[in-house]
């Protein structure tokens, strides 16, 4: 499911603080990135058997390159997935969310727009 009116789509910021600000509020990179796109992912557990969430937000660069980390990167609407063990994350939009992974989603989105605004380039 595509998140909306975060703010965060669009906003452009340096690969380098990009990745400090989503570490520090739990999104994780890992090896989820190429030359020219990044992903972060937060997982949220769930007490249904098989299900977990995850918030993504992507990115890609305008400029620069990712392996060598001098990448200006320009993000792009988040998603809220479902994974179904073990067949992997649906972010349809017909896919049913309960009402706290919904708000712990908006939370989480509206302090990384907060962190990322203050570092965004203009």
């Amino acid at each position: 499911m595509r998140i909306e009116g975060s703010g965060i789509e669009d906003i452009t910021i340096d690969l380098e603080p990009l990745d400090h600000v989503m570490n520090d509020i739990a999104f994780i990179r890992a090896g989820q990135w190429d030359y020219e796109r990044v992903t972060y992912d937060y997982k949220i557990n769930s007490p249904e058997k098989n299900v977990t969430y995850y918030i993504r937000i992507q990115g890609y660069a305008i400029e620069g390159d990712v392996d060598k980390g001098n990448a200006v990167i320009k993000l792009k609407t988040p998603l809220l997935g479902k994974h179904y063990y073990p067949h992997g994350i649906e972010y349809g939009e017909q896919e049913e969310f309960p009402e706290s992974v919904k708000d712990r989603t908006t939370k989480l989105l509206e302090k990384a727009k907060q962190e990322l605004d203050a570092l965004k380039n203009d």
